[in-house]
């Protein structure tokens, strides 16, 4: 189990990037993707890509969590996937504290960025601050306005260019999100989800996070709090082909967590809502069959 840090932090921040609202006509290619920022670039992915992993290798407060090119799971299953990978990091100093506010944070985090090409251009891809405090009711928490100008930093760094936000839609708090409650503890729920998952020959195990005992690490509380990332190439490929985009929220992630009252919740998001915010035309099928498993899943690791 990777016991690495979560969320983006650093040490010494580089002056921000420009941060330009997206209104130019012209930019028909531009991801539109609600609650995200974006870099674009006519540098190769390769280059723009290894500049922010060793951005990341250079930085003693980040943990790389996972690396998942798409292209490549979509090739090992004979489809045609463009250039599409995410890498996922993190700091539990900075990310903690959302999830002191609210634990569900934890299932958008660790940061993650996709880099992808589409027309010989080359494009990264992230989740604004403003998305994460909207969608888990963060408020005003501190550490937000540190996570939002390192990440514009690190990728602006990345592709040499100003940065943008996509197009603007409000998301309401736990928005797309299903939670079952478990009639088990939370250690038996976890062991439970994590043996189905794994017992499971068309699923594969990306990476388990425990953000509780990466709080420890860093001097801080948080009630248990775990992550599990999985994906099955077969389900997820045909989505990316219809919207590249889809890999910012692949591969599939359940968190486990207790809330004050020891009360046991597995969450995870609901595909139907990938679907509509990355704009994923046809792949109803696959929206089913993965609507479907997240149920199944769920459902037996919660005794329910």
């Amino acid at each position: 189990m990777y016991k690495i840090a979560l969320f983006l932090s650093f040490a010494l921040l580089l002056t921000a990037c420009n941060l330009n609202s997206d209104e130019d006509p012209e930019k028909d290619d531009n991801p539109e993707v609600p609650g995200t920022i974006y870099g674009s670039s006519t540098i190769s992915l390769n280059e723009a890509y290894s500049t922010l992993k060793t951005s990341l290798e250079n930085n003693n407060q980040i943990g790389i969590v996972a690396e998942i090119d798409h292209s490549q799971n979509a090739a090992s299953i004979n489809k045609d996937l463009g250039p599409t990978k995410i890498i996922f990091f993190g700091n539990p100093g900075l990310g903690t504290p959302l999830m002191q506010e609210n634990q569900l944070a934890g299932l958008d985090l660790p940061q993650k960025v996709l880099f992808y090409e589409n027309k010989d251009q080359v494009f990264a891809l992230y989740n604004s601050t403003d998305y994460l405090a909207s969608r888990h009711a963060l408020g005003e928490v501190e550490s937000l306005n540190q996570i939002s100008v390192a990440l514009e930093n690190l990728v602006g760094d990345a592709f040499k260019n100003d940065l943008e936000s996509s197009i603007s839609k409000s998301v309401t708090a736990s928005e797309g999100i299903e939670t079952v409650t478990s009639s088990q503890n939370f250690e038996t729920t976890y062991q439970s989800l994590q043996s189905i998952i794994s017992g499971n020959e068309n699923l594969s195990i990306i990476a388990e996070l425990d953000h509780q005992a990466n709080a420890h690490s860093k001097g801080l509380e948080l009630r248990p709090t775990k992550i599990i990332i999985f994906g099955n190439p077969n389900l997820g490929s045909p989505l990316m082909q219809a919207s590249q985009t889809a890999g910012l929220d692949l591969p599939q992630k359940i968190l486990v967590w207790e809330d004050a009252n020891e009360v046991v919740h597995l969450s995870y998001n609901d595909p139907a809502f990938l679907k509509e915010r990355h704009e994923i035309k046809g792949s109803d099928d696959e929206i089913q069959q993965i609507t479907d498993a997240l149920h199944n899943i769920s459902n037996a690791a919660t005794g329910n």
